[in-house]
């Protein structure tokens, strides 16, 4: 390795709440016991990964809407101290087969909905899963500001929204976003060039990236197309982590984590020891110019 390594810290902030850098996603509960659920809570609790993420919309299907966090609720009531060990996350806005829905009210009655599920008085940082496009930013600001001055909500923040919108937004509320959560992986790289990144920085936002590994197309066992962006990556990837003795998923958080947003990778991931073994990524040593040797594998051109 070339050069300093960059610096990873384990921990941070989202708003007033101190988490770790990795996150837990519970999208896939929906279907789990509580007993399999809380294993996955408490290994993610044991890399220090405090933050766990859900929306009404996971488990919509053949296991119902509001599946997923009903489980995670179920984990909630058999071990009572667990909630507050947690900072709890859950989004709202996504309602089949209408893809959107943002009216204030809708907002409202999900967020209800999720207290109830996941049964506890508030949900710490809420999301609003995807921009809907026929709800007003006025609408939007007004339903957080009534959850937020019920006590229902800590925290407000956004999903999959534009630099713009988020922008658009916070101009209608009087209290600040805390997050913002758009894909961002090093097969994702829109957020570094888009704004999603530079608003976060500007508006003091964490950002949660989901799918950090690519949709699990960035680790070892993924075997991609000669010629593609995967396999790009993917080469300059093993190379970084056969050097530092870990795996291409460890190197491809690392590379999430050291920009200098607040970023926060959520993983998903329902085995119990590789939960445990994402820890690894704080080993990652990464030089300047691995990490812009990952973005060139991903743009597939040499930086201007």
């Amino acid at each position: 390795m070339t050069g300093d390594a960059l610096q990873i810290a384990k921990t941070t902030k989202i708003g007033p709440f101190d988490t770790g850098r990795l996150a837990y996603g519970c999208w896939r509960f929906a279907g789990s016991t509580a007993a399999e659920a809380a294993q996955k809570v408490h290994a993610a609790l044991e890399i220090g990964a405090n933050l766990v993420d859900t929306a009404a919309i996971y488990g919509f299907g053949a296991e119902g809407f509001g599946a997923a966090e009903e489980v995670l609720g179920a984990v909630y009531r058999a071990e009572k101290d667990l909630r507050a060990r947690t900072v709890l996350v859950t989004k709202a806005g996504i309602h089949p087969p209408v893809p959107y829905d943002s009216r204030a009210s809708n907002l409202i009655a999900s967020c209800e909905g999720s207290l109830a599920r996941l049964g506890t008085d508030t949900i710490d940082v809420f999301l609003i899963h995807r921009p809907d496009l026929l709800a007003s930013f006025e609408e939007v600001a007004d339903a957080l500001t009534q959850l937020r001055q019920a006590g229902k909500i800590r925290e407000a923040g956004v999903s999959n929204f534009t630099h713009t919108q988020i922008r658009a937004l916070q101009s209608k509320l009087d209290f600040p976003l805390v997050a913002s959560q758009p894909e961002f992986s090093p097969l994702a790289i829109d957020p570094l060039e888009d704004g999603t990144l530079d608003i976060a920085q500007e508006l003091n936002l964490a950002v949660m990236a989901w799918s950090p590994l690519g949709g699990g197309r960035l680790t070892a066992a993924h075997q991609p197309e000669a010629g593609t962006q995967e396999a790009r990556v993917l080469t300059v990837l093993e190379g970084i982590a056969t050097r530092e003795s870990v795996g291409v998923d460890h190197v491809a958080l690392a590379w999430v984590l050291a920009h200098p947003s607040n970023l926060i990778a959520l993983i998903g991931t329902q085995n119990v020891a590789r939960i445990k073994d994402s820890a690894k990524v704080f080993d990652v040593r990464l030089s300047r110019q691995d990490w812009y040797d990952v973005l060139v594998a991903a743009r597939g051109k040499a930086m201007p």
